[in-house]
């Protein structure tokens, strides 16, 4: 069970009570005769810890001379099989059965190798290379060297010794000369120092790498993962990057594990099952938890949706619950949680994809404008040249230049020579960023009905300035305040929220910790009854008025108060646009650039494309930060901006927009 000291995170225990005889007795009375009694047998099982599987294999083969695992594989089938089976094998003997199958016959299941090998403590390596040479009679690593190769087969090789170091005194100065040597290994070094990442992150201790990703992440400017994605390839890629995520939290790697192994359509159930199996005595309360705090369902509900029958009866008995139901954080999501507020806190250099033109000739872009649009047909690829590829400052030049060669109005031209998503794409980027996104907020609130997302998209996450320029902009095109369209056209906490925000008068000094305990303890009160200190006005008071630095202690110190994550607790207490308003503003403190790349991924994704959302991001962040959108796109969803966009576009449209992505990742 749990080692001294440590608090039990399995979901499976020692059965009270436990008789070995008495429980081989009642399985071999569930196999006799015709058929067999397979909710007996689940019932049982599930409910044994492996230690106590073991000594009931043992009494089956003294009370009846016959091997229990063979007669269980000969009464059961399928998946229900395979789940049963792998549950009555000791961990290092599953894990050696899964590298076994992974290695044989034609081709590599890298993926099995990958998940086992960077995820294993010390002692579980040493067990399952003893287990291996026990089952199969032969040598692990001469196997895996035999069926691997270049860089892959090397840091396999070396997480195959077990011996990583496991002392928790860490040394400062070593932590600063890893992050240096790692850095100067990729992204300063042409070409990559592969070895170089392989000794460090094959060899050094859990809580040393851990500060090591810090420090790099604050010299480097980008998370190691990214680093990874973009200077190491194939297989050696993916298993360096899952060992960077079991040295942050192998609960959150594993809950991603599960949660890729039943997502869309199909279910991989050799990677469910081997999990469910592997971890059920270890940390699945965590990975539960983390499951949830990252995909909003529970890891039960998604097993219940995705699987049926007796399989899938035993896979919730594995899970132990029901967290939606529960309701509760478990203290290793909290510490993700907290982790999360702890790196959304280091500063990292926000860079747009659109920078000015070095060679700039405000009426030489008037003119190949004018020749793209005059005569028969338009030119668009030349518009396109020209617009994506300068700033805003100078296209606002390019403006008055057209004025004073042609005595032409160029967004005029523009409109009738373009058409569709193209035309509001250019004619977008040709307005000032104020002036664009008045005019966003403007279509959003006219008209019947109201677009509140896109209310809150704007108004959640201009700074200060932006929303004072907003303003004016708002004023001069429609001649009214913005403030009173946003009044007339929403109503009770939501109008307020917008109100507020619309304010621009945000604090922008630094944390004040005191304070902060203060806002957060304000938060977390939910005994208040007082109508006008409600829940909604005393998140409005901090969320829309403190600094992003402030918010974001006020946000960790919430979670130590409280176990979770402030963003569970508004889905949890708060509903509708009031709840969407206030997640957007978390979201926007705790990382803007991803909150972007989400919304970007949800324009795009399933059937049909939300044109509408996908243009007003790439336009609105081309010059402030959507080069770190598209690093935390891929960091996300496991593909880049440029690739997504270009499967769900097309014609100029697309190639408008590829040139204000950039490049491919």
């Amino acid at each position: 069970m749990a080692p001294q000291g440590k608090v039990y995170r399995g979901s499976v225990k020692d059965f009270p009570g436990f008789d070995a005889n008495q429980d081989a007795e009642a399985l071999y009375n569930a196999m006799k005769g015709f058929g067999s009694d397979k909710e007996a047998i689940l019932d049982l099982i599930t409910s044994r810890s492996n230690k106590q599987r073991v000594e009931i294999c043992q009494a089956y083969k003294s009370l009846y001379g016959k091997d229990l695992i063979a007669d269980l594989k000969y009464e059961l089938t399928g998946k229900f099989e395979r789940l049963i089976v792998s549950l009555m094998r000791p961990p290092a003997y599953g894990d050696a059965k899964e590298i076994k199958d992974a290695i044989s016959g034609i081709g590599t299941d890298e993926k099995c190798l990958i998940e086992i090998l960077a995820s294993r403590t010390n002692q579980e390596i040493h067990d399952l290379v003893a287990a291996y040479k026990d089952a199969y009679e032969r040598d692990l690593e001469a196997d895996i060297v035999g069926d691997t190769s270049g860089h892959f087969k090397k840091m396999l090789v070396v997480l195959l010794q077990g011996a990583r170091e496991e002392d928790d005194v860490v040394s400062e100065d070593l932590v600063e000369q890893d992050a240096k040597d790692l850095l100067e290994a990729g992204e300063l070094k042409w070409g990559t120092d592969e070895a170089q990442f392989i000794y460090i992150l094959g060899r050094r201790s859990r809580q040393h790498l851990r500060l090591v990703f810090d420090e790099y992440l604050k010299i480097a400017g980008k998370p190691i993962e990214r680093s990874i994605r973009g200077e190491l390839s194939g297989d050696f890629e993916k298993l360096m990057l899952a060992v960077v995520k079991c040295i942050r939290s192998k609960a959150e790697y594993f809950a991603e594990r599960l949660y890729k192994a039943m997502k869309g359509l199909g279910t991989r159930d050799n990677t469910l099952i081997r999990i469910m199996v592997s971890r059920s005595e270890i940390d699945m309360l965590d990975i539960r938890e983390v499951f949830r705090t990252k995909y909003e369902k529970s890891l039960y509900n998604m097993i219940k949706e995705d699987t049926s029958g007796e399989y899938k009866k035993a896979l919730l008995k594995l899970c132990g619950g029901d967290d939606d139901a529960a309701g509760e954080f478990f203290p290793e999501a909290a510490q993700v949680a907290y982790r999360m507020w702890e790196l959304s806190a280091v500063k990292v250099e926000l860079r747009g994809t659109v920078q000015p033109a070095g060679v700039f000739n405000d009426d030489g872009d008037a003119q190949v404008l004018r020749k793209a649009m005059k005569g028969l047909g338009t030119d668009e690829g030349a518009i396109i040249e020209v617009v994506t590829k300068r700033s805003n400052a100078q296209r606002q030049q390019i403006l008055k230049a057209y004025k004073a060669h042609y005595g032409r109005d160029l967004m005029a031209d523009l409109k009738s020579e373009l058409s569709g998503s193209l035309a509001k794409l250019i004619l977008g980027l040709m307005l000032t960023p104020a002036q664009y996104d008045a005019k966003q907020l403007r279509k959003a609130v006219e008209g019947a009905g109201t677009d509140e997302s896109v209310l809150i998209e704007i108004m959640a996450t201009r700074n200060n300035q932006e929303i004072r320029a907003i303003n004016e902009a708002y004023q001069e095109a429609y001649h009214k305040s913005l403030e009173d369209d946003l009044s007339s056209d929403t109503s009770g906490h939501f109008k307020r929220i917008l109100v507020s925000l619309a304010l621009g008068n945000r604090d922008e000094g630094p944390e004040n910790l005191t304070q902060a305990h203060e806002d957060a303890k304000k938060l977390a009160d939910v005994s208040s009854n007082d109508s006008s200190d409600s829940l909604e006005t005393r998140f409005l008071s901090i969320l829309c008025t403190r600094s992003y630095p402030h918010l974001r202690r006020v946000f960790q110190e919430f979670i130590k108060m409280t176990n979770h994550d402030v963003e569970h607790a508004i889905k949890k207490r708060m509903s509708g646009d009031v709840r969407d308003a206030f997640v957007a503003i978390v979201r926007s403190v705790k990382n803007k650039p991803a909150f972007f790349a989400d919304k970007l991924y949800k324009s795009m994704k399933g059937a049909g494309t939300d044109e509408r959302t996908l243009t007003r991001i790439m336009i609105s962040r081309s010059e402030i930060d959507l080069f770190n959108i598209r690093g935390e796109f891929i960091d996300l969803f496991d593909k880049s901006l440029h690739h997504m966009i270009e499967k769900d576009t097309s014609g100029d449209y697309r190639k408008a927009l590829l040139a204000l992505c950039g490049r491919e990742d």
